[in-house]
């Protein structure tokens, strides 16, 4: 079999972690190194030039994801170490016709990236044609967090053009052999690496699944039904989903009362009732299917509208637990039998049964709106809602933040700290 290419997309945006990153990379037996768009718009083009200082035997890829003023960046870019420049398909022919004239003149390559473009294999040799020296299909990460995968383009371009082909957008070790099935001869891993908090071992991990041409599992979700959704969100701390959700979606005064590392994830079955009425939020208790969150609007009302006896219900039913924009009571009962419930006030008095009230419809709790279905989150650290129509994204975006953070956890283990690893002082506004 022709020697497959492996290429570590450093998609970073401080340089000492994309240096410490390729090292670890390299030694797990990386073949090429590429700086990603975001590392290059934030470090600028010196980071070539360091990765081509620390690594000089290594092929280089600036990913500029150029679309204009092809010649002129090929230039810069070559000069400063790197091997490969990406140009866009999109971009005007003359903008890749310059930039190859360019990388012929000062010694690197053309690899054309295929995002966006609608009609992959004939855009492929068009390129072919025009000198491109690679072809590449890109699955963007903000696509991958809607499902966005990309065997089935990968497959047509490699039959279409004559020049190798790499495929880039979510490879792990589980898929890794079947991007090479589907034609790739350049396999491009970003997330699998660079958030893995052993990045040798995750990088032999990835190279050995190539040269076996066997999946190694990689713990990530083939398809994402409610099953998968759910999985996913018990994965995940609500703080991991306020950040994938660049804040939104975080219930205020909403207080936990649940056991140590307790957790509830499910779907909401809502209820609007008033201040002590209870009837509608006992009742929601037998139209809740197991695995849903019961979250109930009281306006803020202080006389309780929950207790033991209710929790016992829901418990048996197997629904994942209660959030109420109002009032619990038998606190200590409640948490020790692990049923999680989440509040606004404790208080012992307890209202009537009067029957006013809804059952689902659109609600507010916790200066949040929340409808049916949508996917309800709660921890010690407090409640989140994310809508039904967003929890795919919204899980996979959770799993970024969690990763990411894992791998900063990583470093300061090591020995350094929060304000060095994110070198915060440079990131400050000035």
């Amino acid at each position: 079999m022709t020697k497959i290419i492996t290429q570590v997309a450093l998609d970073l945006v401080d340089t000492h972690r994309a240096l410490q990153i390729a090292k670890e990379a390299v030694d797990g037996g990386i073949d090429w190194l590429e700086a990603g768009t975001p590392l290059i718009k934030s470090e600028g083009l010196d980071i070539i030039r360091k990765l081509r200082t620390k690594f000089p035997g290594k092929t280089i890829v600036a990913d500029l994801k150029t679309l204009d003023t092809g010649g002129l960046e090929v230039e810069i870019a070559t000069k400063a170490g790197a091997s490969i420049v990406c140009i866009m398909g999109i971009s005007e022919d003359s903008t890749i016709t310059e930039a190859v004239k360019s990388a012929r003149q000062y010694g690197s390559k053309i690899m054309i990236d295929l995002m966006r473009v609608p009609d992959k294999p004939k855009r492929a040799m068009e390129c072919e044609k025009l000198g491109a020296d690679y072809i590449c299909i890109h699955v963007s990460i903000d696509e991958q967090m809607v499902g966005g995968t990309p065997f089935a383009d990968l497959k047509a371009v490699s039959k279409a053009v004559k020049i190798p082909v790499a495929v880039a957008g979510g490879i792990n070790s589980e898929t890794a052999p079947l991007a090479v099935k589907n034609g790739a001869s350049i396999v491009i891993i970003g997330g699998a690496i660079t958030k893995s908090k052993k990045v040798t071992e995750a990088t032999k991990q990835i190279v050995k699944s190539i040269s076996t041409m066997k999946p190694i599992a990689s713990g990530k979700f083939k398809k994402y039904g409610p099953e998968e959704i759910r999985k996913a969100l018990e994965k995940v701390s609500t703080p991991n989903i306020a950040d994938a959700m660049h804040t939104r979606g975080s219930m205020a005064g909403i207080m936990p009362f649940i056991k140590h590392n307790g957790k509830m994830v499910g779907q909401a079955v809502t209820v609007r009732t008033m201040d002590g009425d209870w009837a509608k939020v006992v009742e929601a208790i037998d139209i809740a299917q197991k695995g849903d969150v019961l979250v109930i609007d009281v306006h803020g009302g202080e006389m309780a509208v929950w207790g033991e006896l209710a929790s016992w219900s829901s418990k048996m039913r197997g629904i994942s637990g209660i959030v109420i924009d109002g009032a619990i009571r038998d606190v200590n009962s409640i948490v020790d039998m692990g049923f999680p419930a989440f509040a606004r006030h404790r208080r012992p008095a307890a209202g009537e049964p009067k029957g006013l009230g809804e059952i689902g419809v659109e609600i507010t709790c916790g200066g949040q709106t929340v409808n049916p279905g949508d996917w309800i989150v709660g921890d010690e650290s407090g409640v989140v809602v994310i809508p039904q129509k967003d929890a795919m994204e919204i899980a996979n975006r959770a799993l970024d933040v969690m990763e990411r953070e894992e791998r900063i956890r990583e470093e300061i283990k090591r020995g350094s700290t929060l304000s060095k690893v994110i070198d915060v002082y440079k990131w400050e506004k000035k």
